[in-house]
């Protein structure tokens, strides 16, 4: 899976958002009901390293693997960060991607979760 696809699985749930961040920030940044499920570093020497979060157990897996690291700011609350998208096998990227939206969408107020719903 390269960048572009990935781009276009996090814009294709439901209510996600995509907004760019430029400077001095440079996040293209992916929401749902105004929380952050996913991002991609924009600028140089980072461009396009992406980042989410991941349930416990797969932080301590994930940093562990080559090219995954604790995201920069966010890894206390169990962000990671992929270097290199098109080499992460992308199956397994997909349910990280998915499970990350699935936490953001489920710490919405149930108010916001049944307005989200009310817009399809």
């Amino acid at each position: 899976m390269n960048v572009s696809e990935l781009k276009a699985f996090c814009r294709g749930f439901p209510h996600a958002t995509e907004t760019l961040y430029d400077e001095p920030w440079n996040f293209l940044v992916y929401t749902v009901g105004g929380r952050k499920f996913a991002y991609f570093k924009t600028s140089e020497p980072e461009r396009w390293r992406f980042s989410m979060r991941v349930a416990p157990d797969r932080f301590i897996e994930l940093t562990d693997v080559p090219g995954c690291k604790p995201a920069r700011y966010r890894g206390r609350f169990g962000w990671i960060t992929i270097v290199n998208v098109s080499g992460f096998p992308a199956p397994y990227l997909k349910e990280l991607v998915r499970w990350s939206y699935q936490r953001a969408y489920t710490a919405l107020s149930k108010a916001t979760q049944t307005a989200l719903r009310q817009r399809d």
